[in-house]
């Protein structure tokens, strides 16, 4: 496992429970609004944290904690993420992995084996614009596969968009809906950059919404 962080405590990153935040280092996805860019861009990666102090960590928080959330990055490249995670879920945790989808065999296996109890996939924009979203040549296919595992697995979850008028229109909205199903928990986030992002200029000269327009895509 490669992480690159650890957040101690979180009320807000798993619904409902008190959590740890594990942060792992790479992604295979260039999202220009990405708000760890020092999680994704190799050049920006720290010296990674040690798994196993990381458990140790854990296992000392055991009666203060009672979640961990796996996030990025992208989670489902690290090719020991089920090992990991089996140590987690034997110190008694429950475990929410967050993910772009792009790895559905992965989120397979991990449902299978009972290793996830809440799974929050990105939607990107609709399939029609996930390449500018996504900043790469994504496999939609594996995306729309990763949509239809979370919906079947019986496992806690939610999808997830951060939206910038530049990705996401009011046609990409419909695509989105048509993609994950109008009865999915589904949580629309209005992006910011405010903060750090990977790519500024991708933005440059690009207008954001009105309030007027935010509020209309809001009600879609």
């Amino acid at each position: 496992m490669l992480i690159g962080g650890l957040l101690k405590f979180t009320l807000i990153d798993y619904p409902g429970k008190v959590a740890a935040v594990v942060f792992t280092q790479g992604c295979n996805y260039r999202c220009p609004f990405c708000h760890n860019p020092e999680l994704v861009l190799p050049e920006l990666f720290q010296p990674a944290i040690s798994p196993d102090d990381v458990l140790a960590f854990l296992d000392k928080r055991k009666n203060q904690l009672q979640a961990v959330v796996i996030t990025g990055g992208e989670p489902t490249l690290q090719h020991d993420l089920p090992d990991f995670l089996k140590k987690i879920k034997a110190l008694g945790y429950c475990v929410k992995v967050d993910t772009n989808g792009s790895n559905p065999q992965v989120l397979r296996l991990l449902v299978e084996e009972k290793l996830v109890d809440y799974v929050a996939m990105d939607i990107k924009s609709s399939l029609e614009n996930y390449g500018k979203a996504s900043g790469v040549s994504p496999d939609l296919s594996a995306v729309q596969a990763s949509v239809s595992i979370i919906k079947a697995s019986g496992v806690d979850h939610e999808f997830r968009t951060t939206a910038f008028k530049s990705i996401v229109s009011e046609p990409d909205m419909a695509g989105i809906l048509a993609l994950i199903g109008t009865n999915e928990s589904y949580n629309l986030r209005r992006g910011s950059l405010k903060n750090k992002v990977l790519d500024f200029n991708f933005f440059a000269d690009r207008p954001d919404y009105t309030e007027e327009e935010w509020t209309h895509i809001k009600g879609l």
